[in-house]
């Protein structure tokens, strides 16, 4: 079964979907890849929604930048690599969606690093906030451009 818990930010409605023993997905409302919540339980007193909110306040209150939630990781081997490179970049960071691509191995990737990058089910706690185009600019963002401007100052102001 399929439990969710909302969680307001100042980014707004954040969705925590999870199950007895992992979270599988956050979600900025109205962001791209919204699932389909119809056939999933609220459960806000359950323990992993508990903390989840919990490590979401403290991220959006300045005290934490990394996570510490099982997460059910599902995807391509590929899209999982390209996730497990997100969590490698520091809070106040950022990468190159192309440098993303060459660590990996895969220099003419970039256009599938991205993909994967949309398709990050985790919103904030795989923070594919961090990656941006090779000129700088604020590429791309399942939640909006906005949010990631508004995350990424978020997080150098809590690095520095």
């Amino acid at each position: 079964m399929m439990n969710y818990h909302d969680v307001m930010t100042p980014q707004g409605l954040l969705r925590v979907l999870f199950d007895e023993e992992n979270v599988h997905g956050i979600y900025f409302e109205g962001q791209k890849y919204w699932p389909d919540f119809s056939g999933h339980h609220p459960s806000p007193s359950h323990p992993l929604a508990q903390r989840a909110e919990q490590q979401l306040r403290e991220y959006f209150d300045g005290g934490r930048s990394d996570f510490d939630l099982p997460l059910a990781v599902r995807g391509t081997p590929f899209q999982q690599s390209v996730w497990r490179a997100l969590l490698t970049i520091p809070a106040g960071e950022t990468c190159s969606y192309m440098a993303l691509a060459v660590g990996l191995g895969n220099p003419r990737g970039v256009r599938a690093v991205a993909q994967a990058i949309g398709r990050n089910p985790w919103s904030v706690v795989v923070p594919c906030h961090r990656v941006i185009g090779s000129s700088g600019s604020l590429t791309g963002y399942a939640g909006g451009v906005n949010r990631k401007a508004w995350l990424l100052e978020h997080e150098r102001k809590i690095a520095s």
